[in-house]
């Protein structure tokens, strides 16, 4: 009697072939070795120390080289309140002024087609291009006693040069560019589809531009004031040719460091020196801050994002 043969069990089939595992570079943008990085970080840092941060310390160095209470006595005189005074109103009236124009170029030069759009461009472009001190001899050239409107602005009782209304002009020449050379490549790479279809949706111009644009291009325009404040707080060749040097009158601080030090003040020029110095570093602070929320948005997709 014939028994069925036990059932011969059916072959395992093969293991998946397991993925080769590629180790992944650990953020190399070039293929170089670690040495050539290493030494590339190297010259970088060294350039930077040497040029950037050793003058910072010498700043400091000087101003305390007499002790705190020498520092100290130096920023107390009624010439150094009034240059700062000066100073933070310079940037307090050309920095908005700024923004409300870098925003408007901004939007009409990436949301619309018109003659001369280029020309604006350029425009905008000139105070990079011009040298302060040349900025300045304008306003002079224009606004002076003997310049092309002096004339009529005295007989009118207006007086521009060597008075802080001279100084505010010259800075708002010089820091043209900053806000709107910001949000120019924002607003491109925003593109329009998303003002489009608020518009289509019955959105009028305000709407679109606060409830679309602004919370995309909120950081860049941020940033470009940042940029805009640290040079008109800083500005000294246009501010030098139309302030006078009028000390406790049209002085601002970059110009009353230079008046302390041709007089031999070395400790209250460096002292004055280094309220710029911590000015600039709280503007980098805040500069960082700035970019490293821009860079979290950028990272989390959230500049496609329009308020509701």
């Amino acid at each position: 009697m014939a028994t069925l043969a036990p059932a011969s069990p059916a072959p395992a089939s093969p293991p998946p072939a397991r993925a080769a595992v590629v180790p992944r570079p650990r953020n190399r943008a070039t293929g170089e070795p670690p040495l050539v990085r290493w030494a590339l970080v190297g010259v970088a840092l060294l350039f930077l120390a040497l040029f950037l941060v050793l003058p910072l310390v010498a700043v400091f160095a000087q101003a305390f080289e007499r002790g705190l209470f020498a520092y100290l006595g130096q920023l107390e005189q009624r010439a150094v309140f009034s240059a700062v005074r000066l100073t933070l109103l310079t940037a307090a009236v050309a920095v908005p002024l700024n923004v409300v124009f870098g925003v408007a170029a901004a939007w009409a030069i990436t949301k619309f087609d018109f003659p001369g759009k280029q020309l604006l461009v350029t425009l905008i472009d000139v105070p990079f291009a011009v040298s302060p001190v040349i900025s300045g001899m304008v306003f002079v050239l224009l606004f002076g006693a003997q310049g092309v409107f002096g004339p009529f602005l005295q007989a009118n009782g207006w007086k521009i040069v060597f008075t802080p209304l001279g100084i505010i002009l010259a800075t708002l020449f010089v820091t043209v560019p900053f806000v709107a050379r910001e949000l120019i490549p924002v607003m491109e790479a925003q593109g329009r589809d998303d003002e489009e279809a608020a518009v289509s949706l019955g959105a009028g111009g305000w709407q679109t531009f606060w409830r679309v644009t602004r919370p995309n291009v909120t950081w860049g325009l941020l940033y470009g004031a940042i940029l805009c404040n640290a040079r008109a707080m800083g500005e000294f060749g246009a501010v030098s040719v139309v302030s006078g040097r009028i000390r406790e009158v049209t002085t601002t601080v970059p110009l009353y460091v230079e008046i302390l030090y041709n007089e031999y003040n070395f400790v209250g020029a460096f002292a004055v020196a280094s309220l710029l110095v911590l000015l600039a570093v709280l503007t980098l602070v805040v500069q960082q801050v700035a970019e490293w929320r821009s860079r979290r948005e950028l990272a989390s997709g959230a500049p496609a994002r329009t308020e509701a």
